[in-house]
């Protein structure tokens, strides 16, 4: 019995070392070198090639390398009767918490301004507003858009979530559905997009939604490069209904050298690395699936496909 790690063009020797030191007897194979296909019963995959799971007879569980699950869900060849699981571990919600909090603080502290003011040799101080004053709106409220949303709360801001259902109490205001979200955005100087991709996030920032923020609010988008109307961003930052935002991921990556955010002064980008999974802090979680996986145990962060997360 075997995991096979599914990953095209990476080097996973991370990876096989981070699962060897929780569990020295499993069998970890590579992709496309797999000596015996009918005995995988554990996958691990990130943007692995269409019809390649059907291959293995017996899975008995299919895992994200990361917090995203799309790449399995749109994959029409997906054993259906095999169970996803995506990766979420303190490691990884850290990292994003991190990210989110620098984003925030670069533009709330007006350092972009301050260089600016540097390149011209210009010695000026600039009004900032008084940090319970500012409105972080968290789209998603699941582990990771939770911490993330405690961690802001935490350090001052006045945050509120949003999430297409009740998840439970938190320490600060989360609005539900459709019906709630014009008021959530309404209260929201920085949007945080950390929602998982579906049907119904599909396009969720759009000018509509832009124009029910502050004048002057900034985005940051986090979730999927789909959540995002590109050409309703453009709009939104060349009128000033945004004032700026900072994209970690774009509906087409690498992101093609003719397009438009490159060059756009009110645009910072970064190449889809807000958050990467480490392999020896995931690693555990692994290992624990696959033997839950082997005996019949329920499977840790298991995703409900029918809902997309």
């Amino acid at each position: 019995m075997s995991i096979a790690i599914i990953d095209p063009g990476k080097d996973v020797s991370d990876w096989v070392a981070a699962l060897h030191a929780h569990d020295s007897a499993l069998k970890v194979e590579v992709w496309p070198e797999i000596a015996e296909p009918e005995k995988v019963e554990f996958a691990l995959c990130w943007n692995h090639p269409e019809g390649v799971l059907p291959q293995f007879p017996n899975l008995k569980c299919i895992s994200s390398l990361g917090a995203g699950i799309n790449h399995l869900l749109n994959d029409p060849s997906r054993p259906p009767q095999v169970p996803l699981v995506r990766l979420v571990d303190n490691a990884l919600k850290q990292s994003m918490a991190e990210y989110v909090m620098a984003g925030v603080l670069e533009h709330f502290r007006r350092f972009k301004d301050y260089r600016q003011l540097q390149s011209r040799t210009q010695w000026k101080e600039l009004p900032i507003p008084d940090i319970s004053t500012l409105g972080v709106g968290i789209m998603g409220c699941g582990e990771i858009g939770r911490y993330v949303a405690q961690k802001l709360f935490n350090f001052g801001f006045s945050v509120c979530g949003w999430s297409r259902t009740r998840k439970g109490r938190e320490k600060f205001p989360v609005y539900v559905g459709n019906g709630e979200l014009e008021t959530f955005l309404s209260r929201t100087d920085f949007l945080v997009c950390l929602l998982p991709l579906t049907p119904e996030t599909e396009n969720i920032l759009n000018r509509m939604r832009f124009d029910q923020l502050p004048a002057g609010a900034y985005l940051i988008n986090v979730g999927r490069g789909s959540h995002l109307v590109e050409a309703d961003l453009l709009s939104a930052l060349d009128c000033g209904q945004l004032s700026g935002a900072l994209l970690d991921v774009f509906r087409q990556e690498p992101l093609p050298e003719q397009h438009p955010f490159w060059g756009h002064s009110k645009i910072a980008m970064t190449p889809h690395i807000a958050s990467v999974t480490n392999p020896d802090s995931a690693a555990e979680q692994i290992v624990a699936n696959y033997h839950r996986a082997l005996s019949g145990e329920p499977l840790l962060n298991l995703v409900d496909v029918e809902c997309g997360y």
